[in-house]
């Protein structure tokens, strides 16, 4: 399957692609860990790149437009991916199109995850990272450290990311209903949005992803 993932931020779009992608055998593609990577090896894209995040600001087109198309043309995305952080306004959806169209393939579905902005901020606000690993992720109210500010895994400093700042999750907030949003109302007119809520245990939203997918699969068929 080709699957576009949609929501606003903190709805835990990361943590149902990893676990999505692993069921439906495809690939995970992230922008986010794209950016990342090329911030942790401070090239010129990354560079840039982080400064549009610590501001709370989506990256340009341009940018996430090449990286998103170097990952989908590798073999293991032949067959299908996940994709998660493309596209995040019309332009790109629009791009995204244009691209599977020279290859003739087609998304089959865009999931939706719902949540409340109040969930959001309580979310973001409150996750901790890992200085020595950026996988290991903690949060103050719904996954504690052992001692607060160390990393139970490596013993690493925790710390909140610029972007994970309440000022700066609204601010990213403002930016998903003006840039990203509207993208549901694009696929929408193609028939693709399954909406789904992402509030409850993290195993109940992944079934209730898959079973919207099967759905929807076995609707287009």
């Amino acid at each position: 399957m080709r699957i576009v993932l949609v929501g606003p931020p903190g709805a835990g779009k990361g943590t149902q692609a990893v676990r999505l992608a692993k069921t439906l055998h495809i690939p995970h593609i992230s922008t986010g860990d794209l950016f990342r990577a090329n911030i942790s090896q401070a090239t010129e894209l990354g560079k840039l790149a982080k400064s549009y995040m610590d501001a709370g600001n989506l990256v340009p087109d341009e940018v996430t437009i090449a990286m998103a198309k170097d990952r989908m043309e590798q073999p293991d995305a032949v067959n299908g991916f996940l994709l998660d952080g493309f596209p995040r306004n019309v332009s790109q959806a629009e791009a995204l199109d244009e691209l599977l169209k020279t290859e003739d393939i087609k998304l089959d579905a865009v999931l939706d995850l719902e949540v409340s902005e109040d969930e959001v901020v309580k979310r973001i606000a409150g996750r901790r990272i890992c200085r020595k690993d950026s996988s290991h992720v903690f949060h103050v109210t719904y996954s504690p450290p052992k001692q607060d500010g160390v990393c139970d895994v490596c013993g690493g400093e925790l710390y909140q990311r610029d972007d994970d700042s309440e000022d700066t999750v609204r601010t990213r907030l403002e930016v998903y209903h003006t840039q990203t949003e509207p993208i549901i109302d694009y696929y929408k007119a193609q028939g693709l949005v399954v909406t789904i809520s992402s509030l409850g245990p993290v195993d109940e939203i992944t079934q209730r992803a898959l079973d919207a997918l099967q759905r929807e699969d076995e609707s287009a068929k």
